[in-house]
């Protein structure tokens, strides 16, 4: 009998290395975000405007914006170009369903970036015309959304973000509890980079 506790104390002792392998944690993230230094904040391509708040997505790309300038970790571009990051921000409406207009001057260039030239995000093709805008009904995202995608792609949209969120009041004003998030999720990835280093 104590032969056999030896051997099971020795066999519990043996595995103890591998459920420490097993509790390493996964980074949120990338590593390569960690290299990145610029980003861009665009409205949701296919986003409408609701009737209530027609300016609800270009409010929330400002405040993203302003959320990140005090943050300092990255750069905001206008442009998505050279972007090492792109933040696509669609604001919720709040409803399952909802009236909305297409937003033609849009289509995922930012407002105050108009007039650049900016490369495609996707590969799909422009709308048959683009300067009118229509009213459709949409079945509604009830919750905000925050995609970040790697901007050193082709065509960054048409890859899976590298992280989400969302959640009702996700781009609420002043605080935007996503680039919150997005934060946290940056600096738990430099944690369990900068432990895999040592």
């Amino acid at each position: 009998m104590r032969r056999f506790l030896t051997l099971l104390a020795l066999f519990a002792f043996s595995l103890h290395p591998l459920a420490a392998k097993e509790k390493q944690k996964k980074s949120p993230l990338p590593v390569s975000v960690l290299e990145a230094k610029t980003i861009s904040i665009v409205i949701e391509p296919d986003a409408g405007r609701t009737l209530e708040n027609p300016l609800a997505n270009q409010t929330a790309q400002k405040d993203v914006e302003a959320a990140i300038l005090k943050w300092g970790r990255f750069q905001p571009m206008l442009s998505t170009l050279n972007a090492d990051l792109i933040i696509v921000i669609r604001k919720g409406t709040g409803h399952i369903a909802d009236a909305s207009l297409s937003d033609p001057r849009n289509n995922g260039v930012p407002v105050s970036a108009q007039g650049a030239n900016q490369p495609s995000l996707t590969n799909r093709p422009p709308g048959t015309n683009p300067e009118t805008p229509t009213t459709q009904g949409d079945i509604s995202n009830t919750e905000d959304s925050f995609l970040v995608y790697d901007g050193r792609t082709q065509a960054p949209l048409a890859s899976s973000a590298i992280w989400r969120y969302n959640g009702i009041d996700g781009l609420r004003s002043h605080s935007v509890p996503a680039v919150d998030a997005f934060r946290k999720a940056v600096a738990e990835t430099e944690k369990i980079a900068a432990a895999k280093n040592q």
